[in-house]
């Protein structure tokens, strides 16, 4: 079920990652993004429940730590969206997807040259505001004075940690300018269409297999149509 894969460096070699799979070798591969930053904690036995769906519908599912993220360790610091992009796009080629499911701020990584479909996606800016404005309610409590636009003019000049998260310049220069539209070929799924709470709203990481459900009916319906 866990096995590693040939992750690209920087320097244009590989490196190994690991990779959660259900992999039976299946006509149907789909290749799952996780979210960054604290909705990726949010998500983790949501995604596994999701996959277990898709096996026992005859699916293949794969899910690849991002480099800085999840068991890898590589530095979060020294990671970008650019880079990330990349990594997604090796990933879904070397598991041979069909199709890509992504949660949120993994949206932002989906490859162009696939189809699928994306839930919830975020705004870029939003998340990165979202983080800051975190660390400024915990400085708060601990009585320090931090501001939101204060901490994002440190994180454009020389990087920043918020919410435990280390951010180098370059990820916060993309997370305040990107413009993030959802490519031609993918679906959109909206919470609406699952209904209730989103798990990113919840106050603990926590599990929901009846949105499990929905996700993936959602998803099988798309294949069917």
């Amino acid at each position: 079920m866990y096995s590693s894969w040939p992750c690209p460096t920087p320097d244009g070699g590989t490196g190994e990652e690991m990779m959660l799979g259900f992999d039976q070798g299946r006509t149907t591969r789909i290749l799952l993004l996780a979210p960054l930053f604290d909705e990726a904690n949010k998500f983790r036995r949501q995604l596994v429940e999701i996959m277990r769906r898709l096996d026992q519908n005859g699916i293949d599912s794969f899910l690849p730590d991002m480099p800085g993220c999840n068991e890898s360790l590589a530095r979060h610091g020294e990671q970008s969206l650019a880079r990330w992009q990349e990594v997604a796009a090796r990933a879904a080629d070397h598991v041979r997807a069909t199709h890509v499911f992504a949660i949120r701020s993994g949206s932002w990584l989906a490859p162009e040259a696939h189809a699928g479909w994306l839930y919830a996606p975020a705004r870029p800016a939003k998340i990165l505001r979202s983080l800051a404005r975190a660390r400024t309610l915990a400085a708060r409590e601990a009585g320090r004075d931090e501001t939101v636009d204060s901490l994002l003019e440190q994180g454009r000049t020389k990087g920043i940690e918020l919410t435990g998260w280390e951010l180098g310049s370059r990820l916060v220069g993309e997370l305040e300018t990107a413009q993030f539209e959802p490519a031609a070929a993918y679906s959109v799924i909206e919470q609406a269409d699952i209904g209730g709470k989103p798990l990113w709203l919840r106050a603990e990481n926590d599990v929901d297999p009846a949105q499990a459900d929905a996700l993936v009916a959602l998803i099988l319906a798309g294949l069917s149509a």
